[in-house]
């Protein structure tokens, strides 16, 4: 199987990564160094703390800011490291980007703002004021949740003023790859939903940002360096077998499922912070039936 090129540190498959706790609701740092380096010596490129799946929105700062230094120093080079630097701020933003560079990070991602419906002008201003930290910033569009949607056009003004580098595309419209391409041909397109690997991969992402592979990391590796090399003979039948669990990643649980999955694989997914809680009913069951399904067929 081709390997692509990793030739810049957002490249390749950079997983969000899970974040364990004790039971008494701390984090635990030395399971998360262990977790990072695990995911690097199973074939992914590196990782992104203080995402979404990593539920940052229920850090303090400190323990935000540790997550980053413990990141950096398990992956073994802080350019395997995009920090994410989302808050409601820019001013805030800016500094967790800052944050990052002196942790020695390649890279940030950065969502736009998500304290209400920015507009155009607002949401320039708050990439340029986090582009002034000096890493490269990857724009991460997630219209769903932050209800501000990068459209293409931005996309390319953003690239074209020298703020963003690259974009995590979670929309869930793959059409839009094209669109990027031609108004923004520099842009590096990374693959931000799980459920829509192949098709963006076909389509000319150069990474994924991805959560699965907290679970299941040679499997993983596997599928997307078989999409990205259009070997569809390898990666479809692989895209079909993890798809029953990969689609988790874009649902309001995927927290909870990713960390139940790592559980049933044998790593330390555990409970998440409130108010998220366990999963339960029918998504305990699917979940469960998915990872089980997936590990009974080898998949590791």
């Amino acid at each position: 199987m081709t390997t692509p090129e990793r030739r810049a540190p957002w490249h390749g498959i950079m997983v969000a990564t899970a974040l364990p706790f004790h039971d008494d609701g701390s984090v635990d740092y030395d399971a998360y160094a262990e977790h990072v380096a695990w995911l690097v010596a199973n074939g992914c490129d590196g990782v992104v703390p203080n995402g979404s799946l990593g539920e940052y929105q229920t850090l303090t700062d400190a323990e935000r800011a540790e997550v980053v230094r413990v990141a950096v120093e398990a992956a073994g080079d802080g350019g395997r490291v995009m920090a994410g630097t989302a808050a409601y701020g820019s001013a805030e933003s800016r500094r967790w980007a800052e944050q990052a560079a002196e942790a020695g990070c390649g890279s940030v991602l950065q969502l736009p703002p998500n304290a209400y419906r920015a507009e155009r002008e607002a949401v320039l201003a708050h990439y340029a004021e986090v582009a002034k930290a000096g890493l490269p910033v990857v724009a991460y569009n997630n219209p769903h949740d932050t209800r501000v949607d990068l459209v293409p056009s931005l996309l390319a003004e953003l690239h074209a003023a020298g703020h963003i580098v690259a974009v995590k595309e979670f929309s869930g419209d793959v059409r839009r790859a094209y669109e990027i391409a031609e108004l923004a041909p520099g842009l590096d397109l990374l693959v931000g939903a799980d459920d829509v690997l192949l098709e963006l991969a076909l389509a000319g992402a150069v990474g994924w940002v991805a959560g699965y592979p907290n679970a299941l990391p040679t499997a993983c590796a596997e599928l997307y360096r078989a999409a990205v090399a259009g070997e569809l003979a390898v990666a479809l039948p692989r895209y079909r077998q993890l798809h029953p669990l990969l689609r988790w990643d874009s649902r309001t649980e995927f927290v909870q499922a990713i960390k139940l999955s790592m559980d049933l694989a044998g790593r330390k997914g555990g409970p998440c912070r409130p108010p998220r809680g366990p999963l339960t009913g029918e998504a305990l069951k699917a979940v469960t039936l998915a990872t089980e399904n997936a590990l009974a067929e080898g998949l590791r």
